[in-house]
């Protein structure tokens, strides 16, 4: 059975609200430099690419944001992916094992690595693929959606920029990429959801053997074997709900800080 998420009564009432920020170091241990390393990618590949195909072929110009999406994105995964692997077996302990405290994000690694592991040097080095377990259900739910979200933010962005008006501002520039990216999260977060969930089942399952077989094709055919069209679409609303703001936030922030860092360098020019 995948790793879904539960509310526990009783366990809020006594953890308090610290119960919601629950995960929150394994979380922000991934999301730092996930996208230290996406959005400046993202940003370097779209102005490259469009450069390139305003003066080649004009008619590409509008699918830049897709493709700069998708080598931003996986770029970023495959460099990160090991902590992200940490972080959602952390989250499957705690519902397997409720009232113990999960280990951090290093020894859970480690124990990923462990079980592996030989007196044979070339093996061990062979053995640290496990780290990458999933990396392709990874792979097949991000890249998707990092096209999907950006291919529908940017002509969002661009649409309510025109209709703010010329002036720049602050306010301006935070409205609008939260409106965008709150948008193009909700409708990727939505169309990739099955990827989540073949994803999320590839990075807990036990067997490393059966866990570095498994493509991301017989992932979603076993979870449609299992629940049907429910099972594909486990989770949607928190998904959907979480992935509309998330995407929001981090835009509209990495674009003020760049607004914000443009003008002090102008001021001390």
């Amino acid at each position: 059975m995948f790793f879904t998420k539960s509310f526990d009564r009783s366990e809020f009432v006594q953890e308090g609200f610290a119960r919601l920020w629950r995960g929150t170091n394994a979380s922000l241990a991934l999301a730092v430099p996930t996208v230290g390393i996406y959005m400046p990618c993202y940003d370097i590949f779209r102005n490259s690419i469009e450069e390139f195909t305003t003066n080649n072929a004009p008619t590409l110009t509008p699918y830049v944001p897709l493709v700069a999406g998708i080598f931003a994105r996986s770029l970023a995964c495959v460099t990160c992916y090991p902590v992200e692997l940490a972080r959602t077996r952390m989250q499957a302990f705690k519902e397997t094992q409720s009232g113990v405290k999960p280990p951090g994000v290093w020894k859970t690694l480690v124990g990923v690595i462990n079980p592996v592991m030989s007196t044979n040097y070339i093996q061990n080095l062979q053995s640290y693929r496990i780290l990458w377990t999933g990396l392709s259900a990874q792979l097949a739910r991000d890249v998707p959606f990092s096209g999907i979200c950006w291919s529908t933010l940017e002509p969002i962005r661009r649409k309510l920029l025109v209709l703010m008006g010329d002036e720049a501002g602050v306010g301006r520039i935070l409205g609008a990429n939260f409106t965008a990216g709150f948008v193009a999260g909700s409708i990727a977060a939505a169309v990739t959801c099955p990827l989540d969930v073949a994803k999320t089942r590839s990075q807990i399952e036990k067997d490393p053997t059966k866990a570095l077989k498994m493509t991301t094709r017989q992932t979603l055919l076993e979870i449609w074997r299992d629940g049907g069209m429910k099972g594909l679409f486990t989770g949607l609303g928190p998904r959907v709900g979480r992935a509309g703001p998330s995407v929001g936030i981090v835009v509209s922030f990495y674009e003020v800080v760049k607004y914000a860092l443009h003008y002090r360098h102008e001021d001390f020019e």
